[in-house]
């Protein structure tokens, strides 16, 4: 006989839900602040509790960040997925549009792959003097391919982390 899987609790504490949905604790916290998750209930000891509910909504929110949904049209696929008996047409115009944009990320990437790959083919190891890959950089004329606009590859800046011992 297979072995049992363990119970599922009827409500998690906000680490246990963090567990489960492979996130961190902040995230939840963080995804409650943006008003995505609804705030939980609280035992008598104010610590948060969540309910199988909650696990399914966070893993909705999880799983359409990772394909690079914004947050503002995470929002709106979950009041559109609280009301099914509606239309998709609006699911399906912000799925599109998503796909547009990775698919000009992609073309971006290609560009960048092209252009740093004929830097490193031109590099001769001599000084930096005479470093292609340097020349190159100071003068984007000697660039293969054109890869100007790529200002949403800059990496974000840095989230302000919470405060160790924060309560929540």
């Amino acid at each position: 006989m297979p072995p049992r899987p363990p119970p599922v609790p009827a409500d998690y504490a906000i680490g246990d839900l963090a567990r489960v949905a492979g996130t961190k604790v902040q995230t939840i916290r963080y995804y409650e602040q943006q008003g995505l998750l609804r705030p939980p209930a609280r035992t008598h000891g104010n610590q948060r509790r969540y309910a199988h509910a909650d696990l399914d909504r966070l893993k909705f929110i999880r799983h359409a960040r990772e394909l690079g949904f914004a947050l503002d049209d995470v929002r709106s696929l979950l009041q559109l997925a609280a009301h099914p008996e509606r239309p998709c047409a609006e699911a399906d115009a912000i799925a599109t549009s998503q796909l547009r944009d990775v698919e000009r990320k992609i073309a971006r990437l290609k560009s960048l792959r092209t252009a740093l790959t004929a830097m490193v083919a031109a590099c001769r190891h001599g000084e930096v003097r005479t470093c292609r890959i340097i020349e190159t950089l100071a003068d984007h004329d000697l660039c293969a391919g054109d890869h100007s606009g790529d200002h949403d590859l800059e990496p974000a800046p840095p989230r302000q982390r919470l405060r160790k011992g924060a309560t929540g």
